[in-house]
């Protein structure tokens, strides 16, 4: 079922337990503009049989917002212009050299290349798989793009990111509406998970450069700025707390600023961002 924000945007909810994030849709007078392709060929059919039940112009193109499998392997299916800045094109030209039968899934997981559940939804949601090879895209920028749907704007840009350094961002200014993929995440890196300190405030302010209202995320419901000014503040004040890899250090330096314990949210990142620095001892 599509969530509907206005008479020009919806979308679909994300859905977790199957690695599917929000799919969007942006509808102009003579166009329509799909935010990310799906995790799979059936996450994609899902919700171009949600689009079928609108009366909106057809589907012209497709922004994948970066080159992570479950924002882009469904990006077939639409029929439509595929548009990436020109890093996650790279990346989608590595996914489209693998082959997708079971013996080649089985060693992209050996090699961590891809998660076992990556593969269990491929397996489950690609038919055809002997056969499968990702479109090329149409458009590729460089830095930002403006399309016009009709008498409706998308700017796409690419931002600097703490979740991956190809994520494009898309924004609907007559809307004050921003689509951010998962921007404003963290990652993960031999296998901990942490936030990149040294692009935290940059990121958040590319971001606030924007004058938005509503802000959809691919793993999250719809925040609004309030909401979105609360996750930056605990963000932000958790990284100032965090000066070395001790978390017991970063805890009290965290409770001394604030006269406050920490909140879940801010725990799991003054854990993540200890995880930061402690990845980067490992490079000196």
């Amino acid at each position: 079922m599509l969530n509907q924000l206005s008479d020009s945007i919806y979308y679909m909810s994300n859905d977790n337990d199957r690695e599917r994030p929000v799919l969007g849709l942006v509808c102009g007078e003579k166009h329509s503009l799909v935010i990310d392709g799906g995790n799979s060929v059936q996450h994609a059919r899902d919700f171009i049989e949600e689009i079928r039940c609108l009366d909106v112009p057809p589907v012209q193109y497709v922004v994948i917002t970066h080159a992570h499998w479950d924002h882009f392997l469904g990006m077939n299916e639409f029929g439509a212009t595929i548009i990436v800045n020109r890093l996650t094109e790279q990346r989608l030209n590595e996914w489209r050299s693998y082959s997708f039968d079971d013996q080649s899934l089985r060693e992209y997981v050996d090699a961590d290349i891809i998660s076992a559940h990556c593969m269990e939804i491929i397996q489950a949601e690609i038919p055809r798989r002997e056969s499968f090879l990702l479109d090329k895209p149409g458009i590729v920028f460089k830095d930002s793009l403006q399309i016009d749907l009709g008498n409706k704007l998308c700017m796409l840009d690419r931002i600097q990111s703490t979740h991956t350094d190809d994520s494009t961002i898309v924004y609907i200014p007559d809307e004050k509406t921003i689509f951010l993929g998962d921007s404003p995440y963290g990652t993960t890196t031999d296998k901990m998970f942490h936030f990149k300190q040294s692009l935290l405030n940059h990121m958040i302010q590319d971001i606030q450069m924007y004058d938005a209202e509503h802000f959809i995320l691919g793993h999250e419901s719809i925040c609004d700025r309030e909401e979105m000014d609360v996750f930056w503040r605990e963000l932000t004040t958790s990284s100032r707390a965090v000066t070395s890899t001790s978390l017991e250090q970063a805890i009290t330096s965290f409770e001394k600023e604030q006269l406050r314990e920490p909140n879940g949210n801010e725990l799991f990142f003054l854990k993540a961002f200890v995880n930061d620095q402690l990845l980067q001892a490992q490079k000196k």
